[in-house]
C-alpha cells in the first residue's frame, strides 16, 4: 500500500526535474527563477530523502547515475500528467444542475436549450427532471424550478419566473364541430384530461359558475401527459398558459373555452442565497432575460 505521506516535496521534485532537463544547477535556477544554491540544496535534499545519489557532480555540470536517470523519466512524466489534467480542468465547462418538472422541462426548457448554448456556450447545462422537493446540498443541485408561494427561506433567493394562469387547451380538430367558445352544454360531451393538480372542479366554477359533468375523466400522474394527450386529439387539457403558449401560436392547441383561472402556486426560480457559482449566476440571468422578451 503507498504512503503518500512519504512523498519528496514538491519544490525538491520541481528541481530535480529541471536540473535533469538541463544538467547544471545554473540553468535550472534561471528556469525556476531561484537562486542556484537553492536549486541545489533542494536536490541535495531529495537524495538523502530518498537515499541515493541522483546526480555526479562534474566540472562541467551535472550526470545522472543510473538510478536518478530513471527517477526523471518517471518524475518528469508525473508532472506532465498534472499538467494535463490542470489544463483539462480549466478549460473543462462549468457545470450548473438544474431541477425542474417534467412538464416544465419538455414544454419550455428542452425547447430553448440552443439559444442557452448560443448564449452561454461555457457551461454545462444538467437538467433533473422530477416532481418531488430537491435538497441542494445532499442532491448535487445549484437552481432548481418550483411551482411555490410565499414565504421561502431567508437562505434561498426566490425569483418569480410565472404566474400560474390556467387556461383549456385542445387540439383544434377535437371542437371541429362546435361552436366555440364552449359553454356547458358543449363540455358535458367533452372528454377532461386531469393531472395531479386536478384543477378542473375551480377551473369550471370560475368559467360557467356551476359544475358540469364530463361525458369521460382521463387521468395522468404528470401535466406534460395531458398536454400530449390533448395534442393527440384525445380531450382538453389544463395547463399554465406559458407551458402551451408555443403550440397555441403554431395552432397545434387551441382556446376552447376563454376564461383563465388564477392558481396559487407560481413558477419560482430558487437557489441558495451563499456560495451561487458565477455559472448559476449566468444561468438565472438567461432564464429571467429570456422571459422577460417573451410576450
Amino acid at each position: 500500500m503507498n504512503d503518500e505521506t512519504d512523498l519528496p516535496p514538491l519544490n525538491a521534485l520541481r528541481a530535480f526535474v529541471a536540473a535533469g532537463r538541463h544538467m547544471t544547477f545554473r540553468a535550472a535556477a534561471d528556469d525556476l527563477r531561484v537562486t542556484q544554491g537553492a536549486v541545489a540544496q533542494q536536490v541535495r535534499g531529495l537524495e538523502e530523502h530518498l537515499g541515493l545519489r541522483l546526480f555526479l557532480r562534474e566540472p562541467r555540470g551535472l550526470a545522472f547515475t543510473e538510478e536518478g536517470r530513471a527517477y526523471h523519466v518517471a518524475v518528469s512524466r508525473a508532472f506532465a500528467q498534472l499538467s494535463e489534467a490542470t489544463a483539462a480542468l480549466r478549460s473543462a465547462p462549468s457545470r450548473v444542475t438544474i431541477s425542474v418538472t417534467p412538464t416544465f422541462a419538455s414544454k419550455w426548457l428542452i425547447p430553448r436549450l440552443s439559444e442557452f448554448t448560443e448564449a452561454c456556450p461555457g457551461i454545462d447545462l444538467r437538467i433533473t427532471a422530477t416532481e418531488r422537493v430537491s435538497s441542494f446540498h445532499a442532491d448535487g443541485i445549484d437552481m432548481a424550478v418550483r411551482q411555490a408561494r410565499p414565504p421561502f427561506g431567508a437562505s434561498l433567493r426566490a425569483d418569480i419566473l410565472f404566474r400560474q394562469d390556467v387556461v383549456a387547451v385542445c387540439a383544434p380538430g377535437l371542437v371541429a364541430e362546435e361552436d366555440l367558445p364552449l359553454d356547458g352544454a358543449s363540455l358535458s360531451r367533452m372528454t377532461l384530461l386531469h393531472d395531479t393538480h386536478d384543477l378542473w372542479p375551480a377551473f369550471i366554477e370560475t368559467a360557467f359558475g356551476r359544475t358540469v359533468e364530463p361525458a369521460r375523466d382521463l387521468r395522468f400522474n404528470q401535466t406534460t401527459l395531458t398536454l400530449d394527450s390533448a395534442l393527440a386529439g384525445q380531450g382538453i387539457a389544463l395547463a399554465s398558459r406559458f407551458l402551451v403558449q408555443r403550440d397555441l401560436e403554431a395552432r397545434r392547441l387551441l382556446q376552447p373555452i376563454d376564461s383563465v383561472l388564477a392558481g396559487e402556486l407560481d413558477f419560482y426560480l430558487l437557489m441558495p442565497r451563499q456560495g451561487a457559482s458565477d455559472a448559476s449566476l449566468q444561468v438565472r440571468e438567461w432564464l429571467l432575460g429570456t422571459i422577460k422578451e417573451q410576450p
